[in-house]
C-alpha cells in the first residue's frame, strides 16, 4: 500500500494545495469575506497558516477574487509564507478556479484543494485526510449528518425522509492523487459543488475522513461571530500548552 510521505526524503513524493477563496462574497454585503479579520488575524490566514506549517505541504497556490490579488500577495509577505509559490485570479465557478490552480502546479504527486473560507482547518484532520487518500486516491473530510434530513418538493411537501446512517456533509479539505483531479476536471464539465463530485462522475472511488463539526464555512456574518469564539478558543488553548 501507497505511503503519503510525512517529511522530505529521497522518495519524497510532492503535495501541493491550492486554497479556493475567489468566491464573489454575495451574502457578506460585497465584502471579500477571506479578508475580514477574525481572531487576530485575517479568515484566509488561518487555514493557510495551517498549510504553511504542515511539513507534508510543499507548495501552496491562493486562488483569490481578482480584485483581491495585491491584498493576497501582501498577505502573504507579511505572514512570511514560504509555501505560497502563486497567487492567481479564480474563475468564474468554483472548479474553473480550481483548475486554474491545477494548471500551474508542477510535479506533484497529490493535490490538497481547501476552501479558504473554512478557518478552522487542524493539522490532525490533514494527517487523517493523508492516511485516507492513499487508500483510493481521492478523501474528502466529512461528518455524519445529526439532524433529521427531509427531501421537499417544490410546493414545500415533504417526499420522504432519508436515513441518517448514510448520510454525511462534506468539507473540505479533499486530498486525492494529481493525475486523477486533473483528469476529472478535463473530462467533466457540467456545474459541481466539489471537486470529490467531480471524480465521481468519472467513476472514481472517494472515501470520507473525518473532519470537524467546528470545520464549516463562513458565508454569512453569523458565521463570522461563531468561528471568531472558535478560533480564539485554539489560540487560548495553543498558549496554555506552550507554557
Amino acid at each position: 500500500m501507497e505511503q503519503i510521505s510525512k517529511k522530505p526524503d529521497a522518495h519524497h513524493q510532492r503535495i501541493a494545495a491550492i486554497v479556493v477563496a475567489a468566491g464573489s462574497s454575495k451574502r457578506m454585503c460585497g465584502v471579500d469575506k477571506v479578508f475580514v479579520e477574525v481572531a487576530q488575524r485575517p479568515l484566509l490566514a488561518h487555514s493557510v497558516q495551517i498549510l504553511e506549517d504542515a511539513p507534508e505541504i510543499d507548495d501552496i497556490v491562493l486562488v483569490v477574487n481578482s480584485r483581491s490579488i495585491e491584498h493576497a500577495r501582501d498577505l502573504s509577505v507579511g505572514h512570511g509564507w514560504q509555501k505560497v509559490r502563486e497567487i492567481i485570479a479564480g474563475g468564474e465557478r468554483r472548479q474553473d478556479s480550481v483548475r486554474k490552480g491545477l494548471e500551474i502546479l508542477g510535479d506533484v504527486k497529490w493535490v490538497v484543494v481547501h476552501d479558504g473560507a473554512r478557518p478552522c482547518l487542524s493539522r490532525d484532520m490533514l494527517v487523517r485526510g493523508f492516511e485516507a487518500a492513499h487508500e483510493t486516491g481521492a478523501a474528502v473530510a466529512a461528518m455524519p449528518v445529526k439532524d433529521t434530513i427531509k427531501v421537499v418538493l417544490e410546493d414545500h411537501r415533504i417526499l420522504k425522509t432519508p436515513s441518517r446512517d448514510q448520510l454525511w456533509i462534506v468539507q473540505t479539505p479533499q486530498i486525492f492523487r494529481q493525475t486523477l483531479l486533473s483528469e476529472a476536471h478535463q473530462r467533466v464539465t457540467e456545474d459541481v459543488t466539489d471537486d470529490a463530485s467531480m471524480v465521481e462522475c468519472i467513476r472514481g472511488t472517494v472515501k470520507v475522513f473525518m473532519g470537524s463539526y467546528d470545520n464549516i464555512k463562513v458565508t454569512t456574518t453569523e458565521d463570522l461571530a461563531f468561528v471568531e469564539i472558535l478560533l480564539t478558543d485554539r489560540i487560548t488553548a495553543t498558549k496554555r500548552t506552550a507554557l
